[in-house]
């Protein structure tokens, strides 16, 4: 395996210089990321016993294969390593039926779901009363969830204090285990806001201003994990609540530049819009990527972004996505024309694929073992980046903002 690996990253290398991909800047970038990940992910899903024939095989359909074939390789290697981790989830969670049996009258299903509160943040206007209930699970705690997890992938994650040696370093995402590259390494939880519904993120239009976790796939979705914290210990209803407060400035109160902002530029109520709790496994032990940090100086990542589109008619699956998307998921067809987005008209001809949720993961760029992980965040070079981002590519940045 290590000598076919080799010729992936010899591979990688190749097609990332081709001329196939001398387009306008964000498409060339998004080409040549998804380019890396039908590498990457291929590579991961060939196993252990593969031969050096379907490395063969594969590098030349990257090199050949049209982007939309890429992407839904892409989505197939993905769907198939997160349906493996689900059913290793049902398996630890659910209850022993013998158990079940001997205790019917306790079970979650025949009570009320549990909520998270403050259904403001995602626009919920129907009531409680209509959402299905809470399945029962074993009563175990997130770090026993956890444990059993790295028993069966061979790894998991914890969040502890980053390794980065720079004051804003705070909290870091660590591997406890060994993945190989191509694995789906982590889950970027939270709200999504398709460009439609980006006037009702909080803090809109300076969303950043005290929320750093915030990320935008390259089809404009933004998914702003700042509501899912560090999880939970049940399975409950969840409608994006736990918003912490803005944080304060160094004097230990909000500037008036701030002020004046917040009176002026305040995001759009959005407990009109429509859109209902769902069911999630808040002990989810892999939807932590958003305390992924960006290296330090003369440091590499060993994961980078990747959209996942996870499709709903996986009910089974679904309590393991940890995202919802504010406005209920109905999607309002845009155009971006600059910095600016439109609503255009859609066809009425137009067949709608199957409904989605558009969410993000992290894969592994190498092997990681026992490590931190760390994430390139590409950000834009047209705006003041902060004192402690060392790009790690400047060309990349300037593509992906371009």
């Amino acid at each position: 395996m290590a000598f076919l690996f080799q010729k992936f990253q010899e591979a990688v290398k190749v097609l990332a210089k081709s001329p196939t991909f001398a387009k306008e800047g964000r498409h060339l970038q998004f080409e040549a990321d998804m380019n890396k990940l039908f590498l990457y992910t291929s590579y991961n899903r060939l196993g252990k016993n593969a031969v050096e024939t379907d490395a063969d095989e594969i590098i030349e359909m990257a090199s050949k294969a049209p982007l939309g074939e890429q992407q839904k390789q892409v989505q197939e290697n993905l769907h198939e390593q997160i349906s493996t981790f689900c059913t290793y989830m049902d398996d630890i969670l659910r209850p022993d039926p013998k158990m079940a049996n001997t205790n019917d009258s306790s079970s979650e299903t025949k009570t009320p779901p549990r909520r998270s509160g403050l259904g403001l943040a995602v626009g919920r206007t129907a009531p409680l009363d209509h959402n299905p209930a809470v399945a029962e699970t074993k009563l175990i705690k997130r770090c026993e969830v956890s444990q059993k997890v790295k028993d069966l992938l061979g790894y998991t994650l914890e969040v502890k204090p980053s390794q980065i040696q720079d004051k804003d370093a705070g909290q870091g995402l660590f591997l406890d285990g060994e993945a190989d590259v191509g694995t789906v390494i982590a889950i970027y939880p939270g709200i999504t806001y398709s460009p439609a519904y980006y006037q009702y993120i909080p803090g809109y239009p300076r969303v950043d201003l005290h929320n750093p976790y915030l990320i935008t796939r390259y089809d404009g979705t933004v998914i702003n994990a700042q509501p899912w914290g560090t999880g939970g210990e049940a399975r409950e209803m969840w409608d994006g609540s736990s918003v912490p407060r803005p944080g304060l400035n160094a004097e230990g109160g909000v500037n008036s530049t701030d002020r004046m902002w917040k009176l002026l530029s305040k995001p759009l109520d959005g407990s009109n819009v429509g859109s209902r709790g769902v069911v999630l496994e808040r002990r989810n032990p892999l939807a932590f990527a958003h305390f992924a940090n960006h290296p330090a100086k003369d440091m590499l990542p060993n994961v980078m972004v990747c959209p996942y589109d996870f499709p709903l008619t996986e009910q089974n699956m679904r309590t393991y996505i940890p995202n919802i998307p504010f406005g209920g998921g109905q999607e309002v067809n845009m155009k971006k024309f600059g910095s600016f987005w439109f609503k255009s008209w859609k066809s009425s001809s137009t067949v709608a694929d199957a409904p989605i949720i558009k969410s993000l993961v992290l894969v592994a760029t190498r092997g990681v073992s026992n490590e931190e992980i760390l994430l390139n965040y590409r950000l834009s070079n047209l705006k003041r980046r902060p004192s402690w981002y060392t790009p790690v590519d400047e060309e990349e940045d300037r593509r992906r903002w371009s």
